[in-house]
């Protein structure tokens, strides 16, 4: 039979952010500005391109020329050639198709035919036990393909403890390849791996096809050089990761690629992990890994949340992005980079949900998150190009050295920052959990908006730069913090606003406002007296349109506000409380008219940046709260409103 490999593009992970370029993108320096505002607006990595083969899809077998193998408790009846049996243990030693059928108690399976041999196992009604080694063992062929057949119903497991050569640690799978694997058909098959892992191979996994049950005291399913998926269903329940390809030796191999199929993971460790790229172009998955999100952080004070500890707290090396795993428990997992393209993924972590050792990339899907730490980490870049995002829980939402949002949906909630970029002074870059985040010592962080739809809840800074902001375009709505230790926006070098529309309500104590070289107006107000949760915040112009008009989720005592339709020159009326008749999204509204609310100011806009208390009054000093007051954008640099 000819053998064809899949095939597929060599890895590329090309981040396109020019992080070194970024430095010195403050007011001061205008030159440094306009680099940084054309600089870092796209992340790429280059998508794996899996054929897969015929070999790989075809799941049918002449019955005429295969060779029918009966498993009879501790004995096996061979009609055909390429086979031999002695007692419970059967050798394949041919290229051809070997159909198999009944039950050995305790026996092996074992493939040992030439390098360049294909061989097909049909599990036609099978169970196959070994209590000291693995049930099935492909020693050496080019590929071995298990074929399901259909209406068939298959199990495979192997003992608690292995007996091999000394100095032999292989194999370690109930279903175990030194060669490429395939599993296709439509039949059933149940694993349980209690030694080790489920199913391993040492080359490439493929699977197109199967019900495919595993559970292992390791991982489930393993494919040292790569795991290609396009279809099958999924139900794995593993003591470590659930997925895993671990080759960590060529930047070509350790990959994995969902391209169908309905994934269900149970993972005492990470659910998918690959050492070099993981991508999803679809298919339907589902992961609980860690014990699910219970471990998440709880509580709340004037400096933001602890992050979450499980074990000792490690100190991360200077000058590295390197991860040392002492325990990890993420949903997806990937060394150099994530791409997601396509299908829906469901999360309920204790650890990151989604975490990179280098970037990710999010093109389209459906994702819904709930995590016990950060709910999508990359720590060189993250790119949110288009999807549909919904982190229901986390310890901060998305969190990279360089945030990109082009388009998509984005609506999370935060126990610390929403948004933020390389961690900030609040901890949350250590903790100690299983796989703690780490960036590199100094560089510059950034974070940008050029499209999309944001909606966050933060219970620490809502959008944290630790560098510079940039919003040029999109939707973006923040609720929250409620304390003044911290800002519903947060960045230590510059803040443009160039387009889009701002909502960001929170705390006053740290709040800051855009930054002077912006292009698009804004209005940041300091409110007397804290805003109840709810209570609508709005602008009208002279004709009494609505501008814009938002409920926060959350109690405030600042808001920002910013759209394309303000305009110098112009006055606005700043309204407080009562009823919108428009339709509600997120906390804002859109169209209708606002009734039943008190006025407390009207601002003629005469700059770009204005800043007002809600009376109308110059904002000198502080508004009340914690210190920080001073800063870049802060209220301490406002000016005397024009009434």
């Amino acid at each position: 039979m000819p053998y064809t490999p899949p095939k597929f593009t060599a890895l590329l992970v090309a981040a396109l952010v020019a992080l070194a370029g970024l430095t010195g993108c403050s007011s001061s320096t205008g030159a440094a500005t306009n680099t940084a505002s054309t600089a870092g607006t796209s992340t790429e990595i280059a998508a794996i391109a899996v054929e897969y083969s015929s070999e790989d899809l075809d799941s049918a077998w002449d019955p005429a020329t295969a060779t029918n193998i009966t498993l009879q408790g501790s004995s096996i009846e061979v009609e055909g050639s390429g086979a031999a049996s002695e007692g419970s243990k059967l050798t394949i030693t041919a290229a051809g198709t070997y159909v198999l059928s009944g039950a050995l108690t305790d026996g092996q399976i074992v493939v040992d035919a030439k390098k360049d041999d294909l061989v097909r196992l049909v599990l036609n009604g099978t169970s196959i036990s070994c209590s000291d080694n693995a049930a099935i063992y492909a020693k050496q062929a080019k590929k071995t393909i298990l074929t399901l057949a259909e209406g068939s119903s298959n199990t495979v497991q192997d003992g608690t403890a292995y007996t091999l050569a000394e100095g032999e640690d292989e194999p370690d799978a109930a279903i175990f390849s030194q060669d490429d694997l395939t599993i296709n058909g439509s039949g059933s098959l149940t694993v349980n791996g209690q030694f080790k892992h489920g199913i391993a191979t040492k080359d490439d996994l493929v699977i197109t096809g199967g019900s495919i049950n595993v559970t292992a005291a390791g991982d489930g399913l393993r494919g040292r050089d790569s795991i290609a998926v396009n279809g099958g269903a999924f139900t794995v329940e593993a003591g470590s990761d659930g997925f895993q390809a671990n080759n960590d030796e060529d930047a070509d191999k350790g990959w994995i690629s969902l391209d169908g199929g309905v994934f269900n993971i149970t993972a005492g460790s990470d659910g998918i992990q690959a050492d070099t790229l993981l991508q999803v172009t679809d298919g339907k998955v589902t992961l609980t890994t860690g014990g699910d999100s219970v471990n998440a952080s709880s509580g709340a004070n004037g400096n933001g949340n602890p992050r979450p500890e499980w074990g000792k707290r490690e100190t991360a090396a200077a000058d590295t992005t390197a991860e040392e795993d002492t325990g990890s428990a993420k949903g997806l997992k990937a060394g150099a980079g994530i791409l997601i393209s396509g299908g829906i993924i469901a999360i309920d972590s204790s650890d990151d949900a989604i975490h990179s050792n280098g970037e990710i990339v999010i093109k389209a899907g459906e994702l819904v998150i709930s995590s016990g730490d950060d709910g999508i980490h990359a720590d060189s870049a993250l790119a949110v190009d288009g999807g549909n995002i919904r982190i229901s829980q986390s310890y901060e939402g998305l969190e990279s050295a360089a945030i990109t949002i082009n388009g998509g949906t984005v609506r999370l909630t935060a126990k610390d920052d929403g948004l933020n970029a390389a961690g900030g002074t609040d901890g949350s870059s250590l903790g100690g959990r299983p796989g703690e985040n780490s960036f590199r010592t100094g560089g510059s962080y950034f974070i940008r908006i050029t499209g999309g739809y944001i909606s966050i809840d933060a219970g620490g800074d809502g959008i944290d730069a630790n560098g510079s902001l940039y919003f040029n375009g999109g939707t973006v709505l923040v609720s929250g913090p409620t304390n003044n230790g911290n800002g519903p926006m947060d960045y230590d070098g510059d803040c443009e606003v160039t387009g889009g529309t701002l909502a960001i309500a929170g705390s006053s104590g740290m709040a800051q406002a855009p930054g002077e070289p912006s292009s698009q107006n804004s209005i940041t107000v300091y409110y007397t007296k804290t805003q109840e949760a709810g209570t609508l915040a709005a602008l009208t112009d002279e004709s009494g349109k609505t501008i814009l008009a938002f409920a926060p989720a959350k109690a405030y005592q600042s808001i920002v506000i910013s759209t394309p339709e303000l305009e110098q020159g112009k006055t606005y009326t700043l309204i407080s409380g009562g009823t919108c008749s428009g339709t509600l999204t997120d906390g804002l509204y859109t169209g209708g008219h606002c009734s039943g609310s008190a006025e407390l100011t009207r601002i003629t806009i005469s700059g770009t940046v204005t800043r007002i208390a809600d009376d109308g009054s110059a904002v000198s000093g502080g508004m009340g709260g914690m210190g920080g007051m001073n800063g870049p954008g802060g209220p301490g640099r406002a000016q005397a409103p024009t009434r």
